[in-house]
Parts: C-alpha cells; sequence; structure tokens
C-alpha cells in the first residue's frame, strides 16, 4: 500500500491531485486544496470505522457551508446572541432581546443566533431577516427554525453541535448573552476560554442582565468570585474579559467603544499586531508602555509600525496603523484592557 504523504514525494499520487485541481475551474489556495484531498485519501487509508469517515465527510460538509453562507458579508460587524429558547413573547427579557436585535440592526450589526425560539427568535425579531444569520441544530425536540429565519439564505441547520459552536464563535465580533439553561452556559463557557486561553481574539462578551430584579448573571458572577476567584482556579484579570449590564444601549455602546479605535488584529511570530482605525500619538504610546510592561516580554516594548511582512496578504487594510506588542502570550485579561485603553486614547 502506498504511503501518502503531505510532502511532495508521493509521485504519481501528487500528480493526479495536480490534475484535479486543473480540471476544477476558479480553485483558489489550491496549496490547502491539495492538503485536504490528500488528508481524506489517508483517512480511507487508516483504517476508520465507517461512523468515523462519516463524522469527517459531514464535518467537511458543515464547514464548507459555513464559509459559503457567511463569506459575502466579511466586512460586516456580526454579535453572536445567546439565550434561552423556552422564553416566551409575554416575558419582560423576551421584549428587552426584541430591542436588543432592533439597535443593533440599526447600528449596523448583523446577529446570529442559533435560530429556534425564544431569545433567539426575539433577537432575530428585532433584527429583521436582512440582518440575521440562523446557525440552527438538529435535535429531536424543541430546535425548529424561528418564522423570521424560515427561507432565509442565511439559515444554516447542524448536525454536529461542535461544527455549530465554531461558526457561533468564528464569525463573531461580539457575543451578548441573555439568561438561559445548559445550552446558554455552555456558550458562555466555552466563549470565557476561548477569551482567557487566546484562542479567540478580543472581543466584547456581554452578559444582559434584565433590569431591575434580574438575579441571573449577578449569581453567576457570585460564584465565580466565591469559588473560582477564591480557590485560585482564575485571576482577577480574567474579569476584563466579559461585563454585565442591565441595559441593551448599554450593551451595544459597549461594542462600539470596543471598535472605536481598535480594528484587529494578528500574530505575526511572537509579536502581536494591533491594526487600528486612527493613528496614536507618542505621548500615547509611552504611556501604554508604562501601564502594560507587565504584559510584555523581557525587554519588550509597545511601538509604532508599518504593516509587517507577513500581512502581505491583507491589502485591504494595509493602509491602517500599526502598533507592534512585545506580547508575553499570558495574560488575555490585560490584553483586553490594553485594547480598552487604546480605545479611550
Amino acid at each position: 500500500m502506498r504511503t501518502i504523504h503531505f510532502t511532495r514525494t508521493n509521485g504519481p499520487v501528487d500528480d493526479a491531485v495536480d490534475e484535479l485541481i486543473k480540471a476544477v475551474d476558479g480553485i483558489e489556495h489550491q496549496d490547502l486544496v491539495r492538503e485536504m484531498i490528500l488528508a481524506a485519501l489517508k483517512a480511507g487509508q487508516d483504517g476508520n470505522v465507517r461512523a468515523d469517515m462519516k463524522l469527517m465527510n459531514t464535518t467537511m460538509k458543515e464547514m464548507r457551508f459555513t464559509g459559503k453562507v457567511f463569506g459575502p458579508y466579511r466586512n460586516v460587524r456580526k454579535v453572536t446572541v445567546f439565550g434561552s429558547a423556552r422564553t416566551q413573547p409575554e416575558e419582560p427579557i423576551y421584549k428587552l432581546a426584541q430591542q436588543f436585535g432592533r439597535k443593533l440592526a440599526d447600528a449596523g450589526y448583523m446577529v446570529i443566533t442559533g435560530g429556534g425560539g425564544g431569545i433567539m427568535q426575539a433577537v432575530n425579531e428585532g433584527a429583521g431577516p436582512e440582518h440575521s444569520f440562523g446557525v440552527n441544530i438538529f435535535l429531536p425536540f424543541e430546535q425548529k427554525p424561528n418564522p423570521v429565519l424560515i427561507g432565509n439564505p442565511r439559515l444554516i441547520t447542524y448536525k454536529y453541535f461542535f461544527n455549530r459552536k465554531v461558526a457561533f464563535l468564528k464569525e463573531a465580533d461580539a457575543v451578548v448573552l441573555f439568561p438561559g439553561g445548559f445550552g446558554t452556559l455552555d456558550e458562555a463557557m466555552e466563549a470565557l476560554t476561548l477569551l482567557q486561553t487566546g484562542k479567540h481574539n478580543p472581543m466584547p462578551l456581554i452578559l444582559v442582565e434584565e433590569s431591575g430584579n434580574g438575579t441571573y448573571w449577578k449569581e453567576f458572577l457570585a460564584f465565580l468570585k466565591k469559588e473560582l476567584l477564591r480557590q485560585d482556579y482564575i485571576s482577577n484579570t480574567d474579569f476584563n474579559l466579559f461585563e454585565c449590564v442591565d441595559s441593551v444601549d448599554v450593551a451595544v455602546e459597549r461594542i462600539a467603544v470596543f471598535y472605536r479605535r481598535y480594528h484587529s488584529l494578528r500574530y505575526t511570530g511572537r509579536k502581536l499586531v494591533l491594526r487600528l482605525l486612527s493613528e496614536i500619538n507618542v505621548s500615547g504610546i509611552k504611556e501604554l508602555n508604562r501601564k502594560f510592561s507587565d504584559i510584555l516580554a523581557p525587554d519588550g516594548k509597545i511601538y509604532l509600525s508599518e504593516p509587517l511582512p507577513e500581512e502581505a496578504d491583507e491589502t485591504e487594510i494595509a493602509h491602517l496603523p500599526r502598533l507592534v506588542v512585545d506580547f508575553n502570550l499570558k495574560d488575555f485579561g490585560r490584553l483586553r484592557s490594553l485594547i480598552d485603553e487604546i480605545n479611550m486614547l
């Protein structure tokens, strides 16, 4: 049996894959397409049971379709909203979610929900179908597409939760959580874990509490402080990764403020490049170095820069000012504080 390698040592197999790619028009990123084809061939040789092969196959198809649906909207900021599917239209929190969806759409954002009822339907109703994505899941109960999304080309229904979870967070510029059940808490902890470990770029993570009598997130925060923080399972700076508000106006404002000057980031080797919408003066740079010396690598600094060579594939944002941070790759709560400070300068 011929062993398949990702290096070009496969002889006629490499030739056949190259010919296959040439035979299909419009193939971009041919190096990656080649590796995906080879990975499929290797999986076929590995002796996997059929169930494993079906999982790989479905995952590939679902992620391809995710890219196809979201692709045309890459330049539009999107907010993923989680909350209970069981919330009823007469409940105050449902009406609050409707308001939130409407205010997000008015501010130029699109919304991503789980596509079901309750809080998800309320947010989609508020935003309207033209500003909505639905990231649905096949379930034997409860989760059917809400009326706003039925027939919507931006509705995706997944077989696997893990593919759906990738879409929720990969496409999000902010995540907002209303009260909900196990699924909502699962998504809250997933988002927190990815932000804490730097596996997702910094973004607003906002917990919306019902004004006045709301206790859902207040009790959650109390638990984090009483049990996790007290026993050193988390750090104080981890609380910089999210915030709790009791107003949808404040939630929309917090998202807007996060992107007031900050645009995006990219790691190039061990350097962190922050792309900005406006410049920072020299005195501001000095202040950042003073305040955030604790998260810099030994002898590291924060300094202005032109686009680095590794960013040459992002020509559409080459004009943006850059800050290079010799980040220690450890304290992502403090990194969030650095971005907040940059937005305030």
